[in-house]
């Protein structure tokens, strides 16, 4: 049963995220900072929520029900950190290379939650990179991702900048998007030319928090219009990426490519990694024409599978 509201409070959205305090704005666009009560309920960017106001600051008393809820994970604890998101920009780069392994993770995570990811690789203005990147991307096109090619600093151009802009605009109208990005990717460099202010904004939120030394480890809300209708959410990089809050068996689940012939195994608790009549090794092993199940992908499944088993003994 949900908590019953308490008398004076007021709706507002979480902005930002430092720690335990939050940054909260109200309707009318001013923001005010705000903390839990107690230890339990922490809110995080994108939550709707109940405050009530106490001097300067304010407590947190209710956090409204979510949409869905974003997850990363170190190796000791599980974290939410962003809410209510409409879709997941996951950004790679031609160079550096970037990790199939950290991709896979992104999207599964936004799979489980049933948020939309859209995969952008930046830098296609190195082209021979690129191209061997964009390669790499086949079997993740050949799933039905949508993907988009970028060169947000591009080394010539006679528009530098704008191809990002008018190619990223129409698909995050109107949404809340969620941008993460390993580093290299040019993560800081997008969040800078949708938002020319953010740093400004970002040292603001600083100074009212006190706490300057965190504000690279936070995640930030901007809003990119006027009517504070379309959003870009900033998030630490994902280096640590986990998935501890899925269980093994349902990861095949997440998986696309693995999903449309586990619909095919013998036995209903198939693992796909070693069972007889097992539709996905079916696929994998098949010699009359090229899998559609890369030998890459399968072995970061039976990867991940050990690690997601591993973490519940």
């Amino acid at each position: 049963m949900s908590r019953p509201v308490v008398t004076g409070t007021q709706a507002g959205l979480v902005v930002a995220g430092f720690g335990r305090h939050v940054l909260v704005e109200k309707a009318d666009g001013e923001r005010v900072i705000c903390h839990p009560r107690g230890k339990k309920g922490q809110a995080v960017v994108g939550d709707r929520v109940r405050w009530l106001p106490s001097e300067d600051e304010g407590t947190i008393e209710k956090v409204e029900p979510r949409d869905n809820l974003f997850y990363r994970q170190d190796e000791l604890r599980t974290k939410s950190f962003a809410a209510n998101l409409d879709q997941v920009l996951i950004l790679m780069a031609a160079e550096p290379e970037f990790s199939e392994n950290q991709l896979t993770r992104a999207l599964i995570a936004a799979e489980a939650t049933g948020i939309h990811p859209v995969i952008a690789l930046n830098k296609s203005d190195l082209t021979e990179p690129f191209g061997r990147a964009w390669t790499k991307l086949a079997p993740y096109r050949a799933m039905g991702y949508q993907m988009l090619s970028l060169a947000i600093k591009p080394k010539a151009a006679d528009d530098p900048g704008q191809t990002p802009v008018r190619s990223l605009m129409p698909l995050m109208q109107g949404k809340k998007t969620l941008v993460l990005g390993p580093s290299g990717a040019g993560k800081s460099s997008l969040t800078n030319l949708l938002i020319p202010h953010a740093h400004v904004l970002t040292a603001e939120i600083s100074q009212a928090l006190n706490s300057g030394k965190h504000t690279t480890t936070s995640t930030t809300l901007y809003w990119m219009d006027a009517g504070r209708s379309t959003a870009l959410i900033d998030s630490p990089g994902f280096q640590e990426f986990g998935l501890h809050h899925i269980e093994p068996m349902h990861l095949a689940g997440y998986m696309p490519d693995l999903k449309v012939h586990a619909q095919d195994c013998k036995f209903y608790n198939c693992t796909h990694l070693h069972e007889p009549g097992c539709g996905v090794i079916a696929e994998l092993n098949r010699s009359d024409s090229a899998s559609s199940i890369s030998a890459s992908r399968y072995r970061l499944y039976g990867e991940l599978f050990a690690e997601l088993s591993q973490t519940r003994y």
